[in-house]
């Protein structure tokens, strides 16, 4: 089964638009506008949730990009994401960046945010956001070229990561709705990956 998808518009002045790396951050960006209207005005603890959740979101996206370039090779629009898997991985860290920075304002005290850390949800998240910070800092080319073959085990930290995120998720979240929405399709991929990796399956759907 074939599956068509063009993010790209057909004409060539749009396309360009479209394509410039600009375009892209700025669609990355959008969700931070009110955020940080929010933080603008002090409202600090309204900041936590929204920014969070888009940090998971851009991160999970990012991940599921591989498997499903497994999965459905000829689909385009998932070509095209591949390409600039690295900058949601970077929006990623700035919105788990953006959801750190209105914590500690919340919290307003470093003795305040000390005497929380041995809370399970507070530090899977400082955890995971130092794994962002590691992953955001080599997610170039100069740091590719530098680290050589320790790039890629290091890129790796990702799936620790995101289980540390989905663990800070959980301690911290009233309902489990959401992190059950946002996570499976993630799992599943992920699972499909192992499975091709290790020719337990190879079917694709495109």
């Amino acid at each position: 089964m074939s599956i068509e998808a063009n993010p790209i518009p057909q004409t060539p002045l749009l396309s360009r638009i479209w394509n410039a790396p600009p375009t892209f951050w700025l669609l990355l960006s959008l969700p931070a506008f009110p955020m940080l209207a929010s933080l603008a005005d002090g409202e600090y603890r309204h900041l936590l949730h929204p920014s969070g959740e888009f940090s998971a979101r851009f991160m999970i996206i990012a991940m599921m990009l591989t498997p499903l370039m497994m999965l459905l090779p000829k689909v385009r629009a998932i070509r095209w994401l591949m390409h600039r898997r690295r900058h949601i991985g970077v929006a990623a860290f700035a919105y788990a960046a953006l959801h750190t920075l209105a914590y500690v304002l919340h919290e307003e005290t470093l003795q305040k945010i000390i005497g929380e850390l041995p809370e399970p949800g507070i530090w899977t998240g400082w955890l995971a956001m130092l794994l962002f910070l590691a992953l955001a800092i080599t997610s170039n080319d100069a740091a590719l070229r530098f680290l050589g073959t320790l790039w890629k085990p290091l890129q790796r930290l990702t799936y620790a990561a995101a289980v540390l995120t989905l663990a800070h998720w959980i301690f911290v979240s009233h309902e489990m709705g959401g992190i059950i929405v946002h996570s499976t399709p993630l799992v599943l991929l992920t699972l499909y990956r192992v499975g091709r990796n290790f020719k337990w399956w190879s079917f694709r759907l495109a």
